[in-house]
């Protein structure tokens, strides 16, 4: 098993393997956005299981995009000390951890944030209440937060940021066709369309240095009537690699897509996994930068194929790690059945009741 398992290097980031955890909501921040114990405990496990890299969920970078509960907040330079604790932890453990920067837009939670919901457009028809378009301004100040907390990000030890631009959140709607009705230079065109994404990233590149990861991750679909296309997908692919992107990790869906969601139930076999690869594909035989793979993957044989065909340079997963953080450690050990996850989604249940996150299949079996 060399190709996944062996040491490589991220940007100036060397890695032990080529498995990544794919930010996921974990549900265990304070209820003002600070960083727990639990928390910490959660990512100092993942470190254990060796994990090549640990990606934490969606860290909102302005009060106004918090869009879940107990969700981790990058907001403020008074998060940096509790974050250290974090980094330390992983670090001791000889794991690597990134941070994902976020904004909700018009996913944002109005009971959370106390403010209406904003976006590239109002969203009319495709969210609960209409939002506000943002104006300029409001946009430039969103891109300052980004960068600002990447400086704080880069402060609290993290080993790089990654910018989420997927699943419907703020940078996706920007993204999306759907959701983006613009009219000036944001909307429009695919080059209109992520340039508030670029402007992100040189905003952070300007704060954390030319040598300091960041990468993104982006939908190859929408999975929406006028969403964003694989054509447009690649198109912005190959965009953001001249800008300096160090890697992009290729998903999908977001919550209106119906069964296309990014975190997809029934998958038992390997056609029903890596459900982007088609696009990945497509994305790894156009570019030279990394890519990465996530929606899926449960088999260890199927990443490796993956890997060895140039599908993709690195796999990502997310729901396989809540029931095994363990998971590469088995894998390692020569214990190559599939991951145990059975895709049913129940652990996003103890989540949204305050518990965090975590395998309601494994609590049933321990009992």
């Amino acid at each position: 098993m060399p190709k996944l398992i062996e040491h490589n290097q991220l940007k100036y980031l060397k890695l032990a393997n080529r498995f990544i955890r794919s930010a996921t909501w974990e549900g265990l921040a304070a209820e003002n956005g600070g960083c727990s114990p639990e928390l910490v405990d959660r990512m100092v496990e993942l470190a254990r299981g060796r994990v090549g890299l640990i990606i934490t969920g969606h860290t909102y970078v302005h009060p106004a995009g918090q869009a879940t509960p107990w969700q981790l907040g990058m907001d403020k330079d008074t998060r940096i000390a509790a974050l250290s604790q974090m980094t330390e932890a992983v670090h001791r453990e000889g794991g690597r951890i990134m941070i994902q920067l976020a904004h909700g837009g018009l996913r944002a939670e109005p009971q959370l944030t106390n403010t209406t919901p904003v976006g590239p457009s109002t969203g009319e028809g495709l969210v609960k209440s209409a939002g506000k378009e943002m104006t300029t301004a409001d946009i430039h100040q969103i891109v300052t937060s980004f960068g600002q907390a990447a400086h704080r990000a880069k402060a609290a030890g993290f080993d790089g940021v990654q910018i989420h631009a997927a699943h419907g959140y703020l940078l996706s709607q920007f993204l999306s066709p759907a959701f983006n009705q613009r009219g000036d230079e944001y909307g429009g065109t695919v080059e209109n369309r992520v340039r508030i994404i670029l402007e992100v990233l040189q905003n952070i590149r300007q704060v954390v240095g030319r040598n300091y990861p960041i990468l993104i991750k982006i939908n190859s679909e929408d999975f929406l009537n006028e969403g964003l296309s694989v054509e447009d997908f690649l198109e912005a692919g190959r965009i953001l690699e001249n800008a300096g992107i160090d890697a992009i990790e290729v998903s999908g869906g977001t919550a209106l897509s119906g069964r296309l969601v990014p975190f997809r139930r029934e998958i038992t076999f390997d056609r029903d996994q890596a459900y982007f690869r088609k696009a990945c594909r497509a994305l790894k035989k156009m570019s030279n930068m990394p890519v990465i793979l996530v929606g899926g993957i449960r088999s260890y044989f199927l990443a490796e194929r993956l890997v060895d065909e140039g599908v993709t340079d690195y796999i990502a997963m997310s729901r396989p790690f809540i029931r095994e953080p363990m998971l590469i450690k088995r894998w390692q050990s020569g214990d190559l059945r599939k991951a145990t996850c059975i895709s049913c989604n129940g652990c996003f249940g103890p989540a949204r009741s305050g518990q965090g996150i975590l395998c309601v299949q494994d609590i049933q079996w321990k009992s």
